[in-house]
């Protein structure tokens, strides 16, 4: 599974993505997490499987689902504060079963 995170300048979640692949090592996954800036993210968008949007772009929602099939979902704002990148992970992996 190829998870992209998307926030304003694909800084802020970098923490974020290391805390998503810690939790998902140890429930035992494959996966490829990548923060980006919106500008960057609408040109690798089709490589992945589902694009988790930061808070701060969450008006991003509606334009990027329009231009992909993919699952394009809403980070948590109390887990993206927060840094649960367990929980980040959990919520991904149910909407992409979805």
């Amino acid at each position: 599974m190829k998870i992209l995170l998307i926030c304003s300048a694909g800084m802020s979640t970098s923490l974020l993505v290391t805390k998503m692949e810690q939790a998902a090592q140890r429930q035992n996954l494959t996966v490829e997490i990548k923060a980006v800036s919106a500008a960057e993210g609408k040109q690798v968008l089709p490589d992945y499987d589902i694009v988790l949007l930061g808070p701060q772009v969450r008006f991003l929602k509606s334009e990027l689902a329009r231009i992909t099939d993919k699952p394009v979902e809403v980070i948590d704002m109390m887990a993206y504060g927060r840094m649960d990148g367990e929980r980040v992970l959990n919520d991904a992996l149910a909407k992409f079963k979805v």
